[in-house]
């Protein structure tokens, strides 16, 4: 009789630790799986501020080098009238 309860008592304390380290090991995973998801967001929106800047450098070299050819080509103009 003593046997049979120990007996269930020892499974019942098998079957509990399996459980209780999948939670440890799930609960991990999750919160590594955090970690990730936020380096990502940060990695994204560093990404995307330093983006914007070289947009906004490369717009700003765009108009002026389309101010200064279309300065020359009204000194173009000018000149074949001109003659």
């Amino acid at each position: 009789m003593y046997y049979r309860i120990i007996l269930g008592l020892f499974c019942a304390l098998l079957l509990g630790s399996d459980s209780f380290a999948d939670n440890g090991f799930k609960e991990g995973g999750k919160e590594v799986g955090q970690g990730f998801k936020k380096m990502g967001k940060a990695t994204g929106t560093a990404t995307k501020k330093s983006g914007k800047a070289i947009g906004k450098a490369f717009k700003k070299s765009g108009q002026a080098t389309g101010k200064a050819f279309k300065e020359a080509g009204k000194e173009t103009g000018k000149a074949v009238k001109g003659k």
